[in-house]
């Protein structure tokens, strides 16, 4: 069975682009050319990745990612956000709200098909019954069932959150640099961008963490990286 995209933007030419680049690699493709169809659409065909534009007609992007993320039926889907945007603030806001990557136009194919095979090669990551449960504190993380218990309570994490909480606990004690973060969890040069990864780790530390009592799991190591003990 093929891998489904969806794609969602109103350039009619990027779709078409992206469609045929993405045909030709073998993906099943579907599109949309505004937010809320493209909100609809994933309702109905359940993609196995979604690209979506941040300048949309209707509804921004950034509100179509928002409605996915609240989704109990697509809140696991990866989304790479395509925008023309280039500022930080705007990147941040996107991996903030749950954006498992982000592409800038003008993109180069070859590049976007390399991220998303990195975010599906990670997502289709197969453990079976019995594998290794992590844990730390109050903190278990079932890889089999790809869930996080806080207690008794189910943390919901995008996949990038989720990769490197496994991948922090499957070193616990190590420092690891934010530069090992981003070729382990992103896969890919990142250009240096190592402040995506702590975008990601404040995300994740709002979740799993707790301000108001001495909860603390993720250690900052000033200039270096992060380790959990």
């Amino acid at each position: 069975m093929k891998v489904k995209v969806l794609v969602i933007d109103d350039e009619i030419h990027i779709v078409e682009l992206l469609k045929f680049n993405l045909e030709m690699s073998n993906y099943e493709v579907e599109y949309a050319y505004d937010g809320v169809d493209g909100y609809i659409k994933a309702k109905e065909i359940k993609p196995d990745l979604i690209l979506l534009d941040w300048m949309l007609p209707n509804i921004s992007g950034i509100d179509v990612l928002k409605k996915i993320r609240a989704d109990k039926d697509l809140n696991q889907t990866p989304v790479i956000m395509l925008t023309a945007k280039n500022m930080e603030n705007d990147k941040v806001e996107g991996l903030e709200i749950g954006a498992d990557d982000y592409i800038t136009k003008p993109f180069s194919i070859k590049e976007l098909l390399a991220r998303i095979n990195t975010i599906l090669r990670r997502c289709n990551t197969k453990t079976q019954p019995g594998d290794i449960i992590l844990t730390t504190g109050n903190l278990k993380v079932d890889l089999y069932k790809h869930e996080v218990y806080k207690g008794n309570q189910k943390i919901d994490l995008t996949l990038k959150e989720f990769e490197l909480l496994k991948l922090l606990l499957e070193n616990k004690g190590k420092v690891l640099s934010r530069n090992h973060l981003l070729d382990k969890i992103w896969g890919y040069e990142y250009y240096g961008e190592t402040r995506t990864v702590d975008v990601h780790i404040r995300y994740l530390r709002k979740k799993i963490e707790d301000e108001s009592t001495s909860e603390k799991y993720i250690q900052t190591i000033r200039g270096v990286g992060y380790k959990i003990d």
